[in-house]
């Protein structure tokens, strides 16, 4: 079953508005600092992306936890990139994705959160799908339905038995043994 554009773009969004939401969540609580609007709204275009061209269809809860393992390793960059002027200002080192242990372990507990609560959702959302699809499909069906051109009638004359045979048993099969 493929999704079309506005079930694609409302997956979309849930997914770029959670990601971007925990990420952000999770930096603050890993002892970063909180995002800018700007810089929030950014990650938030660059997840809505990566969902829209991944949305096209049902996706397993692998699939879904490695594209949040990306997603929060790209928003965690762009949140420590925003504020390694801060950082540098001030003498602290900025190490790329080794900030601390506490930010790693933050943004991959909100990548394990946000990846079973997407997962369960992904389920639900399919199974209704399928079962309004297998509802409306016998209501389509009735709307649509098309007359077809009938059968040749044909007449055929039915031949009475014989009253000898009416009574008779076949008794035919294989020999029995001797």
């Amino acid at each position: 079953m493929r999704a079309q554009l506005p079930l694609r773009l409302a997956r979309t969004a849930a997914f770029a508005a959670v990601c971007g939401a925990l990420a952000a969540l999770a930096h603050v609580l890993g002892g970063g600092s909180a995002p800018a609007p700007a810089t929030a709204a950014l990650g938030f275009c660059g997840v809505a992306a990566l969902g829209l061209a991944l949305g096209g269809r049902e996706r397993s809860a692998g699939t879904i936890n490695l594209m949040l393992v990306g997603a929060q390793l790209g928003l965690h960059e762009l949140f420590a990139g925003e504020g390694a002027a801060y950082v540098s200002v001030h003498g602290h080192a900025q190490g790329g994705l080794g900030v601390n242990a506490g930010m790693l372990l933050t943004h991959l507990t909100a990548t394990v959160l946000t990846g079973l609560w997407l997962s369960r959702g992904e389920a639900a959302l399919w199974s209704l799908l399928r079962r309004l699809g297998r509802r409306l499909t016998p209501l389509a069906a009735v709307r649509v339905l098309v007359p077809r051109p009938c059968a040749a009638i044909v007449h055929t004359r039915v031949v009475p038995l014989q009253p000898g045979f009416r009574h008779s048993m076949a008794r035919r099969g294989p020999p029995l043994p001797a």
